[in-house]
């Protein structure tokens, strides 16, 4: 077999859609805060927090926890390694949904 089917090139951490939709609203150069992109995403706090929890133990999201006045905060921002892995499941995801059956550079690897 010649190449790589792009489908290999999906990560995990981003295969649901909630984690996807993180990954996408977020960027290295500029925090989110919590409730913020919980209402972007329209989500609730559990279920964000659990996506949170595993880009951040993937190292594709650096957590910020401070306070503003009395009350807690949380800040979000992609870290490189996110922002990477991120371009990389996008592209495998367009090359699928184009047909193609080896990923760009699998001949390379």
């Amino acid at each position: 077999m010649t190449g790589q089917h792009p489908r290999h090139d999906l990560d995990d951490a981003l295969l649901t859609p909630l984690r996807f939709s993180v990954m996408a609203a977020l960027r290295a150069d500029a925090e989110i805060d919590f409730a913020t992109l919980r209402d972007l995403l329209e989500t609730d706090d559990s279920a964000l927090s659990k996506a949170i929890s595993t880009l951040s133990t993937a190292g594709y999201v650096s957590v910020r926890k401070g306070f503003v006045g009395n009350r807690p905060r949380t800040w979000l921002t992609a870290t490189g390694a996110g922002v990477a892995a991120m371009s990389i499941h996008v592209t495998a995801l367009q090359a699928i949904a184009a047909g193609s059956s080896a990923a760009p550079g699998a001949a390379d690897r």
